[in-house]
This record gives C-alpha cells, structure tokens and sequence, in this order.
C-alpha cells in the first residue's frame, strides 16, 4: 500500500472509532495535516450526526466548513468528547512529536481539552524513540535568537522556518539532531525557556488510541 492508501485506511478506520460516540450535542476536536485532511473529508459524510468542530487551525477550519460542518470556539464548548489528529511521530507510549504543518499551539491545546485523544498516523509514524524528525518550537518573534541559543545549549541543531507566521502571528524553531530520551521531562524543559509559546512534544498529553495504518491493515494500539 502506498502512504497515501495507509492514510485513507486510518482516515476511515478513525470514522468507525468514533461514530458510537457521536449525537446531536457532540462536538468533536479536529487536527491538521494531511492524515487529519482525509479524515475531514470522510467526516462530511456523518455531519448529520454530531453538532459540530473545533479545528486546531485555520486550514482546517476551512476545510470542515467546506464540508457544510459546523465550526465552534474552544471557549464556548470547553471539553470535548474526542479529539482526531495525526503525528510525525508517535513512539509506544503514544507520546508524540507534532508542527510539522505549524499548528501545534492550538494543536496541544485543543488535545488538552479532549477526554480522548486519537491518534491517525501511517506506519513510517511509529518510532522507538522521538527526534528524527525535527522537534518545532513556537516562539515570540522578538525570543527567536534568544531560545535558539537556549535550544544549543540543551542539544539541539536550531533552525529558524523562514516565511512561517502561525496562525497566533508567532514563528518556529525546527530543532534538528535532537535525540529525545525523556520527551515528559524535555517539554517542560523546552516550556520553561523564556520566550517560548510551545513545543511539538506531546507527552505530557498523548494519545490515549493510536489507528496505526500498516501493509496488514489497520492496527489499533493502545500506551505501552
């Protein structure tokens, strides 16, 4: 299977987790990327089924609004129910790095809010150890320079994303070679540098389900 037939797979194999869950009062938490984009798409088939969405972008919330779904604020719904997302990399824990689209604040935010987070990657996702992919860092644009060099100091191979402004008007820091051993303990490390909006781990709130597309089919794991 291609990567792009694992991601439908997931896409479709997230719709069957959640529809028993789903009413008229429901309003679930949708995420960004290209995974996610595939599960809106499937999403617009059950609109009738559940109130509505709170995206975790301005991408998304296009998307889903495309699809004739209903969009609500974070602060007018507070917890929600489920919330679907992807990953660039998820390890057994189901803990998490993600950014790579530039989304991660509201990202971690939203996944905050969620009682159940579910997680739909491919199985190139799945790693023994996070870092590989570069770890994004939103930033204040006037820290930028500042965190960086705090980013030196803890390992990492800082790199300024040129032309990106996220969608709260701040910038990412992608940090390369950056092997990641305690992901728990390095978010409130990388929290706590001045300056520093979020990061892209996401261990302090995983994902309590992971839809893992594979060659054999659709994997559903559970934290290790």
């Amino acid at each position: 299977m291609t990567q792009d037939e694992l991601k439908d797979a997931v896409a479709a194999a997230a719709i069957d987790e959640i529809r028993p869950h789903l009413g008229n009062d429901i309003v679930i938490g949708v995420g960004t990327g290209s995974t996610a984009n595939r599960f809106i798409d499937r999403l617009a088939e059950l609109r009738g089924d559940f109130r509505g969405a709170v995206a975790s972008s301005m991408a998304s919330a296009e998307r889903l609004r495309r699809h004739g779904i209903d969009l609500f604020e974070l602060n007018e719904t507070g917890s929600l129910p489920l919330y679907i997302d992807g990953a660039d990399e998820v390890n057994a824990h189901l803990q998490m790095i993600k950014g790579g689209g530039g989304a991660l604040t509201r990202e971690k935010i939203v996944a905050a809010c969620a009682e159940r987070f579910i997680c739909i990657a491919d199985a190139s996702k799945k790693v023994e150890r996070l870092g590989n992919f570069p770890l994004p860092v939103e930033v204040i644009p006037m820290a930028r320079s500042y965190v960086a060099r705090e980013l030196v100091k803890l390992g990492a191979d800082p790199v300024y994303r040129q032309g990106v402004v996220t969608d709260n008007g701040n910038q990412i820091i992608d940090c390369f070679e950056f092997v990641i051993d305690d992901p728990l303990t390095m978010e409130a490390r990388l929290n706590a540098i001045v300056g520093v909006v979020t990061n892209g781990l996401f261990a302090a709130r995983g994902a309590d389900v992971l839809l893992l597309g594979t060659a054999q089919g659709v994997e559903r794991l559970l934290p290790a």
